[in-house]
């Protein structure tokens, strides 16, 4: 088995990540600020080591990249992430000593596409500084595999979706206040036709993504991958489906995008993003080098979510009866 450094561990995957692997016999080591706890409990926590830094300080002062050396181990999971210094202070520090680094990037290194769904050969085109600080590192890690035989894998999630955060909604942000919406029955507007799409992941499927690409390493190495659900959900057949798990008849009404977005106050920019994008990706690269199978659908992943909100009071409605 193998020593496993996750970077930001604690965080939404890591919350699925850490007990899968000491479930396979694996020794973790989990690298946060202290400050986060993990969405589930699990025994898994009480077997892992808990180291404390915080990234951004250790990398101002140079030392980052050297203590997760230190730590002697075979693959690093980089899960925080977002500039391509940040990358390149841990990659210098990491040559010649790891056997497998994971970077975690984002489905948001792809802008507006031409075809869907759309593939890892698609060249990003990002539209944000987020997605452009994600594709610039992937671009750099991808080209140091390829020249220096750095052994570097990048993976691309969805929306991530999981107990213990609110799921993006079927209006393409995530303000709780959209299911209590349907929960009621009160009408729903959607921007459009409401043929925008959102493309979620359940977090344990990103999980188990992740294994998937540390048990095949030779067919991972120096590869980018989309790491969602099988499917994209349309915002309309999104807005129907949770209606119905509450036993309600939709009730959907339908504005031009520019007018629409007004009406949305602090969640406008948020859900701008989603629905420009309108994301939708293919697995079947996954599927067909690592043999991942995602256990979750988009609307699975969020009915799971969504009776987690219910029980904590953030949604406000009875059970739903998928």
């Amino acid at each position: 088995m193998s020593r496993i450094v996750i970077i930001g561990g604690s965080g939404h995957i890591g919350s699925y990540l850490v007990p899968r692997l000491v479930d396979l016999g694996h020794e973790v080591v989990n690298v946060s600020r202290g400050s986060a706890k993990p969405y589930r409990p699990h025994y898994a926590w009480s077997q892992i080591e808990n180291v404390t830094i915080d990234r951004a300080a250790a990398e101002r002062s140079g030392q980052f990249g050297a203590k997760i050396a230190d730590l002697a181990p075979d693959i690093v999971v980089d899960m925080i992430a977002f500039d391509l210094s940040s990358t390149q202070h841990i990659v210098e520090a990491l040559r010649g000593k790891v056997e497998h680094y994971l970077f975690c990037s984002s489905i948001w290194v792809y802008g507006r596409y031409v075809t869907v769904p759309s593939t890892e050969a698609d060249a990003p085109n990002p539209i944000d500084s987020y997605g452009k600080g994600k594709a610039e590192i992937e671009s750099w890690l991808m080209r140091e595999a390829r020249l220096n035989g750095f052994p570097a894998t990048c993976f691309r999630p969805g929306h991530i979706v999981g107990e213990g955060w609110v799921p993006i909604n079927p209006t393409g942000n995530a303000d709780p206040d959209v299911y209590s919406l349907i929960v009621r029955s009160d009408e729903l507007v959607l921007p459009n036709l409401g043929l925008e799409t959102v493309h979620h992941v359940h977090a344990d499927d990103v999980a188990q993504w992740i294994i998937r690409a540390i048990e095949n390493r030779a067919a991972s190495v120096g590869e980018v991958f989309n790491t969602v659900s099988e499917q994209a959900v349309t915002l309309r057949g999104f807005a129907e489906a949770v209606y119905r798990w509450f036993g309600k008849e939709p009730r959907i009404a339908y504005k031009p995008f520019d007018e629409w977005i007004l009406c949305l106050g602090e969640y406008a920019e948020n859900t701008r993003g989603h629905v420009i994008r309108s994301s939708s990706h293919s697995v079947e690269k996954s599927r067909q080098r690592l043999g991942y199978q995602p256990r979750y659908t988009s609307l699975q992943a969020v009915y799971e979510s969504l009776q987690a909100l219910i029980a904590d009071g953030i949604v406000v409605g009875p059970a739903a009866n998928l």
